[in-house]
């Protein structure tokens, strides 16, 4: 199968690998350029079609433009209803939606924010108050999502197959795994959201897309320098 058109983004970006499981799952090919930060999206031929130089940014065989991470995975997802990657009617997709929101903001936000602002120091000023407001904030969400899924008998977020919503928590959960839970947390205090990580991630269609989880074994401190 040709590919549907190309993607900028970088493999490692959170984003990026939520577009490529989409459309692995829907039995889509996208090709996926070879990216450098500051050079590929600072280029006049890229910058003509997408002229913030954000990434991810997607380009389809018809010239159709899409910016936006949520966005692309979205339509991705939408080109191949039987999927079932928005849900099967209008209260499974409105429970995708919900789900995506939420990972993205109230797990990936600010375990990024920590994962930033300490372990790359690309933030300037980060102190200890705001490690401790993220921190407490990604906490509070997580326990909240841990109540949910274990509830579920299928161990997944809408119903009993990989939605979106699912792809799109295991990429905050990965960057979770990374600064605010270490293995005591992911064992003792989130082990239904870490099985939920291994169901989604351990799928043959998209562990390569996803690697390594690259996790701490402790919950990263903040330091003063």
């Amino acid at each position: 199968m040709a590919p549907i058109g190309k993607l900028y983004g970088h493999p490692r970006q959170p984003q990026t690998k939520a577009i490529l499981s989409a459309a692995a799952i829907s039995g889509l090919e996208i090709d996926l350029l070879p990216f450098e930060f500051g050079v590929t999206n600072k280029s006049p031929e890229f910058t003509q079609k997408f002229p913030l130089a954000k990434i991810p940014a997607f380009e389809d065989n018809e010239g159709f433009k899409l910016i936006e991470g949520t966005a692309i995975a979205r339509y991705v997802s939408e080109l191949v209803p039987d999927a079932g990657l928005l849900g099967h009617n209008a209260k499974e997709t409105a429970q995708v939606d919900q789900w995506v929101h939420f990972a993205e903001t109230e797990i990936h936000l600010p375990a990024s924010n920590i994962y930033i602002g300490i372990v790359m120091k690309f933030l300037p000023g980060f102190n200890e108050e705001q490690h401790k407001y993220y921190k407490e904030r990604a906490e509070r969400s997580l326990k909240f999502l841990e109540d949910y899924l274990a509830s579920r008998p299928s161990g997944l977020l809408v119903n009993d197959s990989l939605t979106l919503a699912d792809i799109v928590l295991a990429t905050a959960v990965q960057r979770a795994g990374r600064t605010i839970c270490g293995i005591k947390e992911r064992e003792q205090v989130y082990p239904h959201i870490y099985a939920h990580f291994a169901k989604v991630t351990n799928d043959e269609r998209i562990k390569q897309v996803f690697g390594e989880p690259g996790f701490v074994d402790e919950s990263v401190a903040f330091k003063a320098e």
